[in-house]
């Protein structure tokens, strides 16, 4: 194989590369369309994560009572109207 017979297979290759990675196709399929639904229990997951951390803090020592209560309370309302909200969705 020659020199310039490895460059040309070279670029063809990398021609081939860049159409299979960036068809339409391709990126389209990968990426699924994310539902109210699905972005709603990505929230919930959030929200209990972030409870978890919260509680763990406030047993460290990073939190007064009075700010751990108000910011408990609030992760808490917030998430009572998701599954409220996920519970519709879930029923229709």
């Amino acid at each position: 194989m020659t020199e310039t017979q490895g460059f040309v297979a070279g670029v063809l290759l990398l021609i081939a590369l860049l159409v299979y990675t960036f068809w339409p196709e391709n990126v389209s399929a990968s990426q699924l369309e994310k539902t109210r639904l699905d972005y709603l229990l990505e929230r919930k997951e959030q929200l209990s994560e972030n409870l978890r951390d919260l509680n763990f803090e406030f047993k460290a020592g990073k939190y007064p009572e009075e700010e751990f209560q108000t910011q408990r309370a609030q992760l808490e309302n917030e998430t009572t109207r998701l599954m409220v909200e996920i519970e519709i969705l879930q029923q229709a």
